[in-house]
């Protein structure tokens, strides 16, 4: 069995991140997603270390200042980020692995677990990509011109990437992400 190792996938808003995640680990349960920390409140029906990692801003501050996390950034002023020990946890125990951050997000763990494996998730094209944000039907035209703006930052930076998949088709990029992963069925 090949030893277990960190997938990091990234890639704009819209290209599908979320659908392939769920279907990946409906599929192959043994793969561990990355539970955040964060200093915000608990929302109804979140529990702590399955949904976050629920911590005040000393608690976090003090782990970042002891290198506990593998990345971490301050939105909308609260503080979340991905603990190294439970990820290096998982990994001693043989679970594979996944986590699904943000570009900045991505490049911090390159440089704190250069053993993870990055993969950049992106679209067939750029259309296709508007396409999706604007079927969602969920935001102004303000947020739609922003979330593409930043999905050109982030295709740009698809050559930072130990690999890219592109999201057209589910079902091949589901097998994509689980040859990458060492998961294929």
């Amino acid at each position: 069995m090949a030893q277990a190792r960190l997938t990091v996938i990234t890639g704009p808003s819209g290209v599908g991140k979320g659908t392939l995640v769920s279907r990946l680990l409906a599929k192959h349960p043994s793969i561990w997603l990355s539970v955040s920390a964060t200093t915000r409140a608990p929302r109804d029906g979140e529990v702590d270390g399955q949904s976050y990692f629920f911590l005040s801003r000393e608690q976090f501050e003090q782990r970042v200042s002891e290198g506990g996390f593998l990345e971490w950034a301050e939105f909308a002023g609260n503080l979340y980020g991905t603990p190294r020990a439970a990820v290096e946890e998982q990994l001693a125990a043989g679970r594979p692995v996944l986590l699904e951050i943000e570009l900045e997000g991505a490049r911090q763990v390159r440089q704190s677990f250069p053993a993870g494996f990055q993969l950049f998730i992106k679209p067939p094209s750029f259309e296709e990509l508007e396409r999706r944000i604007r079927g969602r039907g969920t935001d102004s035209e303000e947020a739609i011109t922003r979330r593409l703006e930043r999905a050109r930052v982030e295709l740009a930076a698809e050559a930072e990437f130990d690999a890219a998949l592109v999201n057209g088709d589910l079902e091949e990029a589901l097998a994509a992400l689980e040859r990458h992963m060492g998961v294929a069925s």
